[in-house]
């Protein structure tokens, strides 16, 4: 690996385009590197995970307007809409947005956290499209998935978003682009550009995940993905891009991030270095934001220790301060606290989550978020005596370096009504590479079976299972086997209201 600074250079330094961050990602982007063996495993697995959840999301309703729209642009030799059959295909960059909505919805797929936060799982749509479309085999996309990851997860390393209130989104348009110039085999000029391109027009703010949270939250990520794949179009067809984005006296950094006077460190792979970064990322045994994974973990072994749950006077979660300002009290969201929120707020208030998992022992993706659930008077008054605190040692853990030794979880203090008290804590969730249970290749299948029961048929359920285990042999015409398609009692009749597509 290697350590890229990135700084503002005032126009009259003419900074060479060979020094830039895009083209440095533009490089390892159109490299000759090995494919690393667990890397490729890590991307089959992810591929499950994308389907499980974009079917379990299926007729929710932002998911079915996207898929709507996506109708609305029937392509003869373009790709698959998730739940559909591989015979109906739509332009690319529509399959991008309408999967792309399908993944994110449920808010139950993978994460990567460090300097800012992602779900890199979000470059496989517009990925997978585009290599429906162009006739790409399983190993294109294998490389093209692995460099998404790459480019994300080591964006997210070197430079903030959050802080500065922009959407982490803004990072997943460039590593996009990167992961389709790996697939479509481009040159490193058209990567460049592309990158570039993908960063200007998928900028905006994290309003889209404050207050009361609305369908955009699961918009945001296709959005960005169908931007990625119209701007490496348009760069493939020799047009260029603001630069550079980066570095330049009026960029990104210079007016959206910290300013001329700031360096940012990312690291990147050197060229024809093997891209192994998809192996830090880890996926959600539970719907929910991430740095709520542990904590539910945590309320659901409570459950089992505290026989009365009306004996609790008060329960203080000690938490990092992401959880704290951004899921948690810190963030002073009256929402978070509102029984008649959105399922979207809902899923960004631990101290609902919390309260659900130490009531019922479990958690699931659909009756832990009902509005009959989420107004129940008991949950109300137990959710109501929660409130979380920002732990130096706890951001501490959560900002560690050492993928092995970064937390995600915190420590909760039960008060009772007579003055005892329960305390326990957790560092990572059950399902994380360094927790109690790590999801290997059964776990991912299992979760598929899960969410996919009753809306699949068992057939189909065993055809994909076999066809994305063998994703490295899987041949152009093979690509559309990445689809699932649902049972047609699934299939909700649905009038088009009014719209412009």
């Amino acid at each position: 690996m290697r350590n890229i600074i990135v700084k503002v250079h005032p126009s009259k330094a003419n900074l060479k385009k060979k020094e830039q961050l895009a083209w440095k990602i533009a490089e390892i982007s159109s490299d000759k590197a090995k494919l690393n063996k667990d890397a490729i495993e890590m991307v089959i697995n992810r591929i499950i995970d994308n389907a499980s959840v974009a079917i379990a999301s299926y007729n929710r309703k932002p998911v079915v307007s996207a898929r709507q729209m996506a109708l609305a642009h029937p392509r003869k030799s373009g790709a698959n809409v998730f739940g559909l059959s591989s015979k109906i295909k739509v332009d690319c960059e529509w399959a991008a947005w309408a999967n792309g909505t399908a993944v994110r919805e449920l808010d139950y797929h993978d994460t990567f956290l460090a300097a800012d936060y992602s779900h890199p799982g979000d470059n496989i749509p517009a990925i997978l499209a585009v290599a429906q479309q162009k006739g790409c085999n399983g190993l294109d996309l294998i490389r093209g998935i692995i460099t998404g990851y790459e480019v994300q997860v080591n964006l997210v390393k070197g430079i903030c978003l959050h802080e500065h209130k922009i959407d982490h989104i803004a990072h997943l348009g460039p590593s996009v682009a990167a992961g389709l110039g790996s697939l479509l085999k481009l040159n490193t000029e058209t990567i460049y550009q592309s990158v570039q391109q993908a960063l200007h027009t998928t900028i905006s703010t994290r309003q889209s995940r404050k207050g009361e949270i609305s369908s955009w939250k699961a918009f945001a990520p296709a959005h960005a993905g169908k931007l990625a794949v119209e701007a490496v179009d348009r760069c493939m067809r020799g047009e260029g891009a603001p630069s550079p984005i980066y570095e330049g006296e009026d960029s990104v950094i210079a007016y959206v991030l910290s300013g001329p006077g700031k360096k940012y460190t990312v690291p990147l792979p050197k060229v024809n270095e093997p891209k192994k970064a998809i192996l830090e990322t880890y996926t959600k045994e539970h719907s929910a934001e991430y740095q709520s994974q542990a904590l539910i973990d945590l309320a659901r072994s409570l459950n089992k220790k505290i026989k009365n749950l009306n004996n609790i006077k008060k329960i203080t979660i000690e938490t990092s301060h992401h959880t704290h300002y951004v899921i948690g009290t810190g963030a002073n969201d009256p929402q978070k606290m509102d029984p008649y929120a959105s399922r979207e707020t809902l899923d960004h208030s631990i101290m609902y989550i919390f309260a659900v998992a130490l009531e019922d022992g479990a958690w699931h993706h659909v009756k832990s978020y009902t509005p009959q659930r989420a107004r129940r008077k008991s949950t109300v008054q137990l959710w109501r005596k929660i409130v979380t605190k920002e732990s130096k040692k706890w951001t501490k853990k959560y900002h560690n370096r050492d993928p092995k030794k970064k937390c995600f979880g915190g420590k909760v203090i039960v008060k009772m009504k007579n003055g005892s008290t329960i305390s326990e804590e957790i560092n990572v969730a059950d399902a994380h590479p360094a927790g109690k249970r790590p999801f290997g290749r059964k776990e991912y299948i299992n979760k598929f079976k899960v969410l996919t029961d009753n809306i699949i048929s068992k057939k189909e359920s065993q055809r994909f299972l076999k066809c994305v285990q063998n994703l490295r042999k899987l041949k152009p015409k093979d690509l559309k086997g990445l689809n699932v398609e649902i049972l047609p009692k699934m299939r909700k009749r649905i009038k088009n209201g009014k719209s412009i597509f």
